[in-house]
């Protein structure tokens, strides 16, 4: 399947590059960016020289899309709604975003936490929110997808198999939640300089971080999220706290995610606690639960790599279902480690 990566020079553009190199029906035919146009692949990131030996960035023109099968974008927020209109009137297959853009259900909401109107309000409700361990049915064969981001990601997989059942108060839940940073995207700033991350960990976006309403959308309830910054080059650790409406123990707590993953390739439920050196590198997810019957709350963590899981690897997982080839294909890589 002839395949185009828009935004291809950005951290999950490149990632989106490393995964479809060594995907057996994924073939790489354009890749377009802003700020790299005209130079060559293996020269803006030289890991991925001997599978792109001679291809070029060229300038993001949607028209130059039209005759691929598969369309990933990943441009910064608020960029892809000016592309994906012509997409759809295309013959493009299938078009997946990883920006938020078209994530959020309710235009309100975005214009509320993104501060601008959305332009492309009728094309909301056509996407399927991407995350296959909790929408697998609506991917299959979906032409639009919206995939989630990594906070996002990481929280709903720890939190939704317990709100969905009810098992948890849906007000109040906690959301702590670290990444490396990558996750700040490959442009400079006054946080992101190894000087200033080094030995540092640090909270940002406190009550007003745009990937709350994403959180509370899929898992039905109201957080409060907290995303700090940690001097790693890439991972998430989400630590979810939730108040829990019947009597639970740990060993049936750790029951309700064994049956909501049971049949989840990329979700690894562990009795120990997971981290992010465990996911390095890999599209899995690994989860665990603790309840505190001290404090009477319900402890669940998630760790995944923000940009496999909670980026590229998952706009791949989605593809898959979408054309109908195994989930699993061209990302069973385990992780990296050390």
């Amino acid at each position: 399947m002839n395949v185009g990566v828009v935004g291809a020079s950005g951290y999950t553009g490149a990632e989106l590059l490393r995964i479809c190199a060594v995907h057996p029906e994924f073939d790489v035919q354009v890749v377009q960016a802003h700020t790299h146009a005209g130079e060559r692949v293996g020269s803006v990131y030289p890991s991925l020289l001997p599978a792109y030996k001679d291809m070029s960035f060229s300038p993001i023109a949607a028209e130059e899309l039209f005759d691929l099968d598969l369309v990933f974008l990943g441009l910064p927020h608020g960029q892809s709604q000016s592309i994906v209109p012509k997409l759809v009137e295309s013959p493009v297959s299938h078009i997946l975003d990883l920006a938020a853009d078209f994530r959020l259900r309710d235009p309100e909401v975005y214009r509320r936490w993104y501060g601008a109107e959305h332009s492309a309000v009728d094309l909301l409700p056509r996407f399927v929110y991407g995350l296959p361990e909790l929408y697998r049915t609506e991917l299959e064969g979906a032409r639009l997808i919206a995939v989630p981001g990594c906070y996002p990601t990481a929280a709903s997989l720890a939190l939704a198999p317990f709100t969905s059942r009810g098992l948890l108060d849906k007000k109040g839940i906690i959301v702590d939640a670290a990444s490396g940073l990558s996750g700040a995207g490959r442009g400079l700033s006054d946080t992101t300089h190894f000087s200033a991350a080094n030995e540092d960990f640090s909270a940002y976006g406190l009550s007003n971080h745009r990937h709350i309403p994403e959180i509370e959308q899929v898992c039905n309830a109201e957080v409060l999220f907290t995303p700090h910054l940690a001097p790693m080059t890439r991972g998430i650790l989400a630590t979810c706290y939730g108040r829990p409406v019947q009597d639970i123990d740990t060993e049936q707590a750790l029951q309700v995610l064994y049956e909501e993953y049971e049949n989840c390739p990329f979700v690894v439920v562990q009795e120990d606690l997971p981290s992010t050196k465990q996911v390095l590198g890999s599209n899995y997810a690994r989860i665990s639960v603790r309840v505190d019957r001290r404090t009477g709350w319900v402890v669940l963590l998630c760790a995944i790599d923000n940009l496999v899981k909670g980026a590229a690897g998952q706009g791949v997982q989605c593809a898959n279902l979408a054309v109908g080839l195994g989930e699993t294909t061209g990302l069973e890589s385990p992780g990296l480690y050390p």
